[in-house]
C-alpha cells in the first residue's frame, strides 16, 4: 500500500499520460484514482477505530456476509463483517442492539459509500445486554413457552440421557462421573460449541436431532441435558437465543437446564422442564442414587416380609378362635339328622291322623244324605202329578180364553166406526190424513179424502167456505 496523497496521485497520473490541463494548476484524475486514492486515505487515517451506536438494518448476504448499519441520533454510516469475522463474535446481530464495533474505515467505490469494516463487536455494557434478554423474556413468556402447563414430568430412571454440550470441556466429564457414582446410564452425547457465532443453530440442531430419533438405530433418549460450564453473560448469549428457547419448549423428550452457575441464569432456564444450578447437578437430578435405591428396596422388602409374618399369625390366631367357637362338622350332621327323623315320625303321625279323622266326618255326612235313586224316583211321581193335573186343566183354561176373546170382539165390533158407516156415514181426512171433525177445520179449496163404508177413498177439493 502507498502513502500518496491526493497531489502526488493527481501529479504521477499527468506524468503517465504526458498531458498538462491547459489554463489550470489542478491535475487532473479519473474517477477509479480519486476513488481508490480517498479509499487509502480513509484506512490510513481510520484504520483502527471503536465506534458505539444502534444496529440498523441487518442482513446476512447469500455469501454468509453481514451488511448494516451503524446509528446514533444524529449520524448513520454503513457496515460490513465478512463471514470469517461472523463466526468469531462475540453476540449475534440483530436491530435494535446497541453495540461497540471495532475495525476499520473504508469506502466502496462502485456506490461512493464509506464503511466500517468490522473485526469485533461487544454489547455496549451489560445493562444493555440485560435489557436486550429481559424484552425477550417477556416476549416468549407472553408466548406461553414458560408457562407451567408446559412442563414435563422426568422419568424416574431414564433408560437413555442425551447431553447437548461441548466434548472437550469439563462439563462432560463432571456429567459422567456423577452418573457413574449415582447410577450408570447410557449418555448419548450430541458435541456442540456453547458460544460463538453459530452456536444457537447447533444446540437447536442437536435438541431436534434427538427428539427425531426413532431408536431403530441409536436410541432415543428419555432426557436430554443441556449444559455448559460457567462463563460471563456474553459467553452464555447462545442460551439467550430464541431459536434455542423454542426447541426447548417444543422438545417432546424432558429436558434439564444446566448452563453456567447456580448464580447464572438464562432463558432456557424458563422454557426447560427443570433447572438445575451446575451440570453436576443436572446429573444428580437425572437419577437417584442406585445404592440409596438397592437399600431402601432391602429395608422395603424386611418391612414387607415382617408385616406380612406379622398378618399371618394374626390370622391364625383369629382362625384357631374362631374355630373354638365352631361345632364340629359330624356333630351338625347328627343333630340334623336326628331332627329329620323326628320330623318324619311326626308327619307320618299327623298324616294318619287326618286320614282317619276324615273318614270319620265322611262317614257322619254320608249317613245324612239321602239316597240319589231316591230322589229321583221321588222328583218323577211330582212332575208325573203335575203333568196329569195340566193336561186337565188346560182345555178348560183354553176354553175360558175363548169366551173372553168372544166377548172382547163383540165389544171392539161394536164400539168400531165402521158401524156407523154402514148406517151412512163417511169420515172425511185432510191431505196429512187427519180426521176433520167440524166444518171450522176445513179451510177453502182445500183436499179432503173421504172413506165410505166400503173403504172406498175419494179425493175432493172443498169450495168457496159457506157461511151459517
Amino acid at each position: 500500500m502507498t502513502s500518496d496523497d491526493l497531489f502526488t496521485a493527481a501529479k504521477r497520473q499527468e506524468t503517465k499520460s504526458g498531458k498538462k490541463p491547459v489554463g489550470s494548476n489542478v491535475p487532473e484524475m479519473s474517477v477509479a484514482d480519486l476513488a481508490n486514492a480517498l479509499k487509502r486515505t480513509l484506512e490510513q487515517t481510520f484504520g483502527h477505530i471503536r465506534v458505539r451506536g444502534e444496529l440498523s438494518g441487518i442482513k446476512i448476504a447469500a455469501s454468509g456476509h453481514l451488511y448494516g448499519d451503524i446509528k446514533d441520533i444524529d449520524a448513520n454510516i454503513n457496515i460490513v463483517c465478512w463471514r470469517g469475522t461472523m463466526s468469531k463474535l462475540s453476540v449475534k446481530p440483530e436491530d435494535g442492539m446497541d453495540v461497540i464495533v471495532t475495525g476499520r474505515v473504508s469506502s466502496y467505490q462502485k456506490s461512493s459509500r464509506y464503511q466500517i469494516i468490522i473485526e469485533k463487536m461487544e454489547l455496549a455494557g451489560e445493562g444493555a445486554l440485560l435489557k436486550l434478554l429481559e424484552e425477550r423474556r417477556k416476549k416468549l413468556a407472553a408466548e406461553g413457552l414458560f408457562s407451567p402447563d408446559h412442563k414435563k414430568q422426568l422419568p424416574f430412571i431414564p433408560n437413555a440421557i442425551g447431553v447437548v454440550s461441548s466434548p472437550g470441556g469439563a462439563v462432560i466429564r463432571d456429567i459422567m462421573h456423577r452418573l457413574k457414582d449415582r447410577f450408570p446410564r447410557h449418555v448419548l452425547l450430541w458435541p456442540v460449541n456453547v458460544q460463538g457465532t453459530g452456536a444457537d443453530t447447533q444446540i437447536t440442531q442437536a435438541i431436534n436431532g434427538f427428539n427425531k430419533l426413532d431408536g431403530s438405530g441409536l436410541p432415543r433418549p428419555d432426557l436430554i441435558i443441556v449444559a455448559r460450564g460457567g462463563g460471563s453473560l456474553e459467553d452464555l448469549m447462545a442460551f439467550n437465543e430464541e431459536n434455542v428457547v423454542r426447541a426447548v419448549a417444543a422438545s417432546d423428550i424432558p429436558i434439564i437446564s444446566a448452563v453456567g452457575h447456580e448464580t447464572d441464569t438464562t432463558l432456557i432456564d424458563y422454557a426447560a422442564d427443570v433447572r438445575a444450578p451446575t451440570p453436576t447437578g443436572a446429573a444428580e437430578i437425572a437419577v437417584p442414587v442406585r445404592l440409596n435405591l438397592l437399600a431402601q428396596l432391602h429395608d422395603s422388602h424386611e418391612r414387607l416380609i415382617s408385616s406380612t409374618t406379622r398378618l399371618l399369625s394374626d390370622r391364625r390366631n383369629q382362625l384357631e378362635a374362631r374355630t373354638a367357637r365352631l361345632t364340629h362338622p359330624k356333630q351338625i350332621l347328627e343333630n340334623k339328622a336326628q331332627t329329620v327323623d323326628y320330623l318324619t315320625e311326626k308327619l307320618t303321625n299327623n298324616l294318619k291322623n287326618k286320614i282317619q279323622s276324615s273318614k270319620t266326618t265322611l262317614s257322619y255326612i254320608s249317613a245324612k244324605l239321602t239316597n240319589p235313586r231316591f230322589l229321583i224316583e221321588q222328583k218323577t211321581q211330582s212332575l208325573n202329578h203335575a203333568s196329569d193335573i195340566l193336561k186337565k186343566t188346560s182345555a178348560r183354561l183354553i176354553q175360558d180364553k175363548h169366551v173372553q176373546l168372544s166377548a172382547q170382539a163383540r165389544m171392539l165390533e161394536s164400539l168400531s166406526h165402521k158401524g156407523v158407516l154402514s148406517r151412512g156415514y163417511a169420515l172425511i181426512y185432510d191431505e196429512n190424513g187427519k180426521l176433520l171433525r167440524q166444518s171450522s177445520d176445513i179451510s177453502e179449496y182445500q183436499t179432503m179424502h173421504i172413506e165410505f163404508d166400503n173403504k172406498d177413498i175419494i179425493a175432493a177439493t172443498a169450495g168457496k167456505k159457506l157461511k151459517h
